[in-house]
């Protein structure tokens, strides 16, 4: 029985990138039997373009045109196989794109399914918790930076009108002291500070030296 039908392959099974690389070699090798016939036909024309008309010309054109039947027929072969070849091309292609489209489906459903598995982990509720207190907390840093950025040299209301009186009386009191003579620069003839010096205002007798007096009672 193996004799007849022959016995069942072991090998590995033809691919369909296999099969177009031995169609296209199939191809290539009836391409290089065309162009020989195309070269003997082109032959027999040139040498039927030079001969008169009779037994000779009518034996060589019969040749020629079994060799340009041959020619058809190989070509019209050699077209089918083409065909094949291109139709074996596009079913790989899509064998392709189908490939590439179950590996993004894969990859989408593992993200898809730890996506799931991450949030699930998550709890809104401390998050929004956690966000109150962040809040809470940076308003108590804001509480905090205004509490020791308080002055306590200057009242934050201050009547203008006291400031103006303070300052007018301030003013009135140093003419008064200049009138008197009281410099803080000025020195009496001893060294002592102008302010540590009772002068005597000009409106007011001077007592006599007591030179001046034993002058007098002499």
């Amino acid at each position: 029985m193996n004799r007849l039908f022959g016995a069942k392959s072991t090998g590995p099974k033809p691919t369909l990138n296999s099969a177009i690389s031995n169609v296209d070699t199939h191809v290539e090798s009836l391409d290089v039997k065309l162009a020989k016939l195309t070269a003997e036909l082109t032959t027999y024309q040139q040498r039927m373009s030079k001969m008169r008309d009779g037994p000779g010309k009518s034996a060589l054109k019969q040749k020629a045109l079994k060799i340009l039947q041959r020619r058809k027929m190989i070509e019209s072969q050699r077209d089918q196989l083409q065909q094949q070849s291109w139709n074996m091309e596009q079913a790989n292609m899509m064998t392709d794109n189908l490939k590439n489209v179950m590996t993004t489906v894969d990859v989408m459903k593992d993200t898809n399914k730890n996506l799931k598995k991450q949030y699930g982990k998550i709890d809104i509720d401390k998050i929004e918790r956690m966000q109150d207190e962040m809040q809470d907390l940076m308003e108590m840093g804001n509480d905090i930076q205004e509490s020791m950025s308080r002055s306590y040299d200057v009242p934050e209301d201050v009547d203008e009108a006291e400031l103006d009186a303070e300052l007018e009386a301030l003013g009135e009191e140093a003419e008064f002291e200049s009138s008197l003579g009281l410099g803080a620069g000025k020195e009496s003839a001893d060294g002592m500070p102008g302010f540590m010096v009772d002068e005597v205002p000009q409106f007011v007798d001077e007592p006599p030296q007591q030179g001046k007096v034993k002058e007098a009672a002499g």
